[in-house]
């Protein structure tokens, strides 16, 4: 009994410690990427970017051997094709627990297991076996002494919630009731949390008209347009605390209280195809910096102004080998060299463009487009620069010219390999500059941050 209470006070007093150094903003990092880097570049990209919680879709062995000694909190994910096992097997639960956690720990900082992604609505033939397969890696952390470092939860979408405004009526779609109020009831006795996932990209697409697409993008809006929760009074000033609120609602109704959200995933796409006008950089770069300023904040929505909204945001990179329209394929901050497709901030107080360094390798004007044309070969062959993103079809593709290309595939082997004597010369086409990169608009539909300002 005696162990029992230090325990609870200890878990009290790091939920206490976690709201007093405040929320954090991390970032999912998906494989369905035609160029992935290898995992010992992604991390260190993360790192550049001070990125410090990251979530994974899987427990990808590349990943979780380059993260260690990192210190960066990961969330490793059970993917939906693995939940029927374990939920039917307490040793194929234990043997998962083994190979993809226990054998990383400590030196891989994995603080959370994800099963499976958005299960009730995508995968719904699993949901029988959902919360007994979190039961089962629970009872397999245990054994491993891991169960205070690692919690276990499951992301769900909004769809669950019908009705997710006004807030104060959300419940969850009752068809679910049983399932949920299972899952509930383990959070709460394992004293983790619920797993959001909450776009307001499509609130805000798939709402008719009804929101201001400024409610979507935490931008103000005027006195007499204030969205209001008719019966709570609570103003909300977006739609992200909107969604949060509505799920603290529904978890209200089903009489669970205080079991925190951390949303695992939110994001904006910055590209979309002539039906979707909505995904821009524009607005893509407004509402990350907008979102980042607002978790950072370290408050909760209207109902629990004391929770702070701890979130991931999708995602690192574009994912181009996902199915569905152009927009689904657009929801990276960064390219794979490294580079931002807008200014952000996701670690700390100075803004990202692309380039920490400030020193950029570009084109000279002067060169001719014959040894242009050699560089550029020597750089994305021999130089092993990451060219996948000038390639025809690709972000920066277009200005399709030899010295854009060339400035690209240069300043992307520059920055890998000037720490470790690569040179910025390329047999004197080249040369460095401190301007930064800006974002240019070849066309409507195509565009890039490239790595350079060479007229």
């Amino acid at each position: 009994m005696i162990l029992e209470r230090c325990l609870g006070s200890m878990l009290l007093v790091l939920s206490m410690l976690s709201n007093v150094l405040g929320a954090f903003v991390g970032v999912n990092i998906g494989t369905d990427v035609s160029s992935m880097p290898p995992a010992s570049d992604v991390v260190a990209i993360v790192k550049a970017h001070q990125i410090t919680h990251i979530r994974l879709y899987d427990a990808d062995p590349h990943m979780l051997k380059a993260l260690a000694g990192s210190g960066i909190e990961v969330t490793v994910g059970v993917t939906n094709e693995e939940v029927l096992g374990i939920g039917e097997s307490a040793s194929a639960a234990a043997a998962w627990i083994n190979k993809n956690v226990a054998a990383y720990m400590p030196s891989t900082n994995i603080t959370a297991i994800a099963v499976g992604s958005e299960v009730l609505t995508s995968v719904p033939h699993a949901a029988p076996v959902l919360v007994t397969a979190m039961n089962n890696l629970h009872k397999a952390l245990v054994a491993a002494d891991l169960n205070f470092q690692v919690k276990v939860s499951t992301p769900q979408s909004m769809d669950i919630i019908p009705k997710p405004f006004p807030p104060s009526t959300a419940t969850f779609n009752s068809s679910w009731n049983s399932t949920i109020y299972q899952l509930l009831q383990f959070l709460k006795n394992t004293n983790s949390y619920y797993m959001l996932n909450a776009y307001p990209y499509y609130g805000y697409t798939n709402g008719n008209g009804i929101f201001p697409i400024d409610y979507a993008l935490f931008k103000p809006l005027p006195s007499v347009k204030q969205i209001v929760d008719p019966n709570t009074l609570f103003h909300y000033n977006s739609m992200f605390d909107a969604m949060v609120d509505a799920t603290y609602y529904s978890m209200d109704a089903l009489n669970f209280s205080v079991i925190p959200i951390v949303v695992t995933e939110t994001g904006w796409p910055w590209q979309g195809g002539s039906n979707e006008p909505d995904a821009t950089v524009e607005n893509a770069e407004t509402f990350i910096n907008k979102l980042i300023q607002r978790v950072s904040n370290n408050s909760g929505p209207p109902s629990q102004p004391t929770i702070p909204i701890n979130t991931y945001i999708y995602e690192l990179f574009n994912e181009d080998k996902r199915p569905g329209p152009i927009s689904e394929k657009n929801w990276g901050l960064l390219f794979t060299n490294g580079t931002a497709v807008f200014p952000l901030s996701l670690g700390g107080p100075s803004q990202i463009t692309g380039n920490s360094t400030a020193v950029f390798c570009v084109a000279k004007d002067d060169a001719s487009e014959d040894k242009l044309r050699d560089g550029l070969n020597w750089a994305c062959g021999q130089g092993q620069a990451n060219c996948s993103a000038i390639q025809s079809g690709q972000p920066c593709y277009l200005p399709n010219n030899i010295k854009n290309h060339a400035s690209y595939a240069y300043n992307d082997y520059y920055q890998k390999m000037h720490t470790v004597g690569g040179t910025c010369d390329f047999d004197g086409t080249a040369t460095t500059t401190t301007i930064d990169p800006i974002l240019i608009r070849a066309r409507v539909e195509s565009l890039c941050l490239l790595q350079h300002l060479v007229q």
